[in-house]
């Protein structure tokens, strides 16, 4: 039985696999969602363009909501995708849920983060397919804005399709730092920048001796907001994934932290 005890902080749906993927491997986790999905209305804009998503020569999913949301809209729209126009995912679980739709799906095998699929040769190929190449983005409301940045200063034309916003589930004061002393948790993982975000603020006047805790994020980014909040032992999974946590805990012994 691994020595960790981890508090999981993703979303719900994605929360319980992660368990069950962590309980496999001797490792416990208790999950306590600090964000919560809430799908955006579609608008005038959003419609006019999945409607003319043909023209466009990629799109970019960001994260598994962004992807289920977008299939969702496309069900419902009856909107036919061409079977040429490739898809381009962060990370392999995105890329398996858009596979449910379309064949010409792309993503980066080695990392699952906006760095990885910039230097995707797919993704290159597709930027280099005409004079001014568009991409339609698909992602959560106010999300990074590297891969636009990256892509317009390759002369892209980039538009964005906001699909969802997340927003912090309301708990009882003190849920957090109750949760990890019942359970005598060890370590907390956070699955992004804004799940950092949220942390902190449920965290409260307890920051200071969660701080204390190992955490694991997915991304240099990401590491450099905690350590500026004082989070004093910070590890960089380089992912978000499933993968990338389990093979960081399996390598880090507890007692090493």
């Amino acid at each position: 039985m691994s020595p960790w005890r981890v508090l999981l902080t993703r979303p719900a749906q994605e929360s319980t696999a992660l368990v069950a993927t962590l309980a496999q491997h001797g490792i416990y986790s208790s999950s306590l969602p600090l964000l919560a999905i809430e799908p955006l209305a579609e608008r005038a804009e959003q419609r006019a363009q999945l409607a003319a998503l043909a023209e466009y020569n990629a799109l970019i999913v960001v994260s598994k909501p962004a992807a289920r949301l977008l299939l969702e809209r496309l069900a419902h729209s009856q909107i036919r995708v061409p079977a040429e126009q490739p898809w381009f995912s962060v990370g392999a679980a995105t890329a398996q849920i858009l596979l449910h739709q379309h064949a010409n799906v792309h993503y980066p095998e080695q990392a699952d983060d906006s760095e990885a699929l910039l230097a995707l040769p797919r993704l290159q190929q597709a930027m280099a397919a005409c004079k001014i190449p568009k991409v339609l983005i698909g992602r959560g409301e106010g999300g990074r804005e590297l891969l636009a940045e990256r892509l317009r200063g390759q002369g892209a034309e980039v538009d964005y399709l906001p699909l969802y916003r997340r927003v912090l589930p309301v708990y009882p004061p003190a849920t957090l730092i109750q949760r990890v002393r019942a359970e005598r948790l060890n370590a907390l993982v956070v699955s992004s920048g804004q799940g950092f975000v949220h942390l902190r603020e449920l965290a409260g006047e307890a920051w200071d001796e969660l701080a204390q805790l190992p955490l694991f994020v997915p991304s240099p980014r990401v590491a450099e907001l905690a350590r500026a909040a004082g989070a004093h032992s910070v590890v960089d999974c380089r992912g978000a994934s499933a993968a990338a946590l389990l093979a960081v805990l399996q390598a880090q012994p507890a007692a090493d932290l």
